[in-house]
């Protein structure tokens, strides 16, 4: 037995760290709801999230005429769920300042618009190339409505945390920050926590509201082409990074990225059959389910509100893995930017009432890891062998008690489609 990478779940003297969790909020892309016709489907999304103790959705709103008209659906679902919704507007479209005003005034007052502090949250993606008179403006044209807002955006272009301080400075304006880097930076290495602390920090010694909004994400990759095409070392990013935010951040808000941004591969719903992804993303969205993430989401969730690793009443295996070696040449697309990053390996993540030994096979590769109760990760190469179909085991006591077996093979001999998105599944 090859014994790889595995590492148990954080001490129990940081099970408590969390006691007063503001909220958890999925990234919603409003643009992916372009089929939908009723408050119904909607309510399906909801539902799901609802399900695992996501509190809301920040709709993440691009100018398109269509997506604002699914709002009045999206609210009404989210009422009668009492669910929360925010607005989050996409600037890498150009909004006037004045449809902004108008769509925030509009569904401000509804009793399932997130209020932080009182005051409805609007956030952004991106947003840095408008200056601070443009969100002082924006702010004020609200308040001349009698909407206070608490602003916390996403400006994509601060990352670096030694300009938290300049950030803050340049932009008197807003009350908190988001931030969307929840993956490394083009490296093979773990995401620090750098970034979040600095600009954590930079909101109370600006003497700002906040809130601060953490991104967590289980995994990034694109194909779409040219400079669309890269993928990020994520193999162990959905596991460490909610244990950063437990042990180490402790944002007033966390944000998933996201619900269902498919082209990304950081969805976490179902893949809904019905949403028009192009002629690409479907080349390496369709077949590559990840709803399976939800059930380690669920597990840090409750983490997070409420202070304290939760008790596991049942023994599930998570697993993730890709269907191709990432040297593999494929009939079309381009290798993705830092493709040499990902390990070709399968990932297992435990959750365990007792302990139990963890067995994984890839044809000729095999790999366990002991594992005691709670969580714990461990991965097994890919097997040289063409075609091979990975089989995750809980064995205790020199007993299997339960045995999954992935839904698709490991190729090594052809693709289609360059493709870095993992196949996600459980073993329950």
């Amino acid at each position: 037995m090859l014994l790889l990478g595995f590492g148990v779940g954080l001490p129990l003297l940081l099970m408590s760290s969390r006691v007063n969790a503001a909220a958890v909020f999925a990234h919603y892309m409003v643009q992916n709801s372009f089929s939908y016709t009723t408050p119904a489907e909607w309510a399906a999304d909801i539902a799901a999230a609802q399900a695992i103790g996501i509190d809301g959705f920040a709709l993440n709103t691009a100018v398109d005429t269509y997506e604002v008209s699914k709002y009045p659906d999206a609210f009404n679902a989210a009422e009668a769920a009492n669910f929360q919704m925010f607005i989050s507007f996409d600037m890498t479209y150009d909004w006037a300042e004045s449809d902004m005003v108008s769509l925030v005034a509009t569904y401000a007052i509804s009793p399932s618009y997130y209020k932080w502090n009182g005051n409805p949250l609007v956030s952004t993606f991106d947003g840095d190339a408008q200056d601070n008179d443009f969100w002082e403006g924006f702010k004020s044209d609200l308040a001349n409505e009698g909407i206070t807002i608490s602003l916390a955006p996403a400006f994509i272009d601060y990352r670096d945390p030694s300009e938290a301080t300049t950030m803050f400075s340049t932009y008197p304006s807003i009350d908190g920050f988001f931030n969307w880097w929840s993956w490394p930076a083009d490296v093979a290495a773990d995401l620090t926590t750098a970034t979040d602390l600095a600009y954590q920090a930079g909101i109370s010694a600006a003497g700002r509201s906040g809130p601060y909004i953490m991104a967590v994400s289980p995994w990034q990759f694109k194909e779409l082409g040219g400079s669309n095409d890269w993928v990020e070392q994520s193999d162990e990013l959905w596991k460490y990074r909610w244990e950063q935010a437990i042990s180490d951040v402790q944002p007033d808000i966390v944000e998933i990225v996201t619900w269902n941004d498919y082209g990304e591969s950081h969805y976490i719903s179902d893949i809904n059959p019905n949403v028009d992804l192009g002629d690409l993303a479907p080349l390496y969205v369709d077949g590559f389910d990840h709803g399976a993430w939800r059930t380690i989401a669920q597990y840090y969730i409750t983490w997070y509100k409420t202070g304290s690793a939760p008790a596991i009443t049942e023994d599930q295996v998570v697993y993730w893995y890709r269907a191709y070696p990432k040297a593999i040449t494929c009939s079309e697309g381009d290798l993705p930017r830092n493709s040499e990053y990902p390990a070709d390996a399968v990932f297992a993540f435990s959750m365990l009432t007792s302990p139990a030994t963890i067995t994984m096979t890839v044809g000729d590769s095999t790999a366990s890891f002991d594992a005691d109760a709670g969580v714990a990760i461990g991965s097994v190469p890919f097997s040289t062998q063409d075609g091979q179909t990975p089989v995750i085991s809980i064995v205790r006591d020199g007993t299997t008690v339960k045995s999954g077996t992935g839904a698709k093979v490991i190729s090594t001999s052809s693709c289609p489609y360059y493709n870095f998105n993992p196949l996600v599944g459980i073993v329950q």
